[in-house]
């Protein structure tokens, strides 16, 4: 999604107010849940929905 909004981690990290380490974290999928809020604000900045950057991978 960044790469379709021609975004850098560094300018979205700076427009939804999150650390760029927090962010590398959700971006690698490390963390192990996100907040609503941090969700909602990274969709309105890449105006996309939540299903198009959230994958579900069952625990092996």
């Amino acid at each position: 999604m960044m790469a379709k909004r021609k975004m850098s981690l560094n300018e979205l990290s700076e427009k939804v107010d999150l650390t760029l380490s927090n962010l590398s974290i959700l971006k690698t999928g490390k963390a192990k849940a996100i907040r609503f809020s941090t969700l909602e604000a990274i969709c309105k900045v890449l105006e996309c929905q939540p299903g198009d950057i959230l994958e579900y991978l069952p625990e092996k």
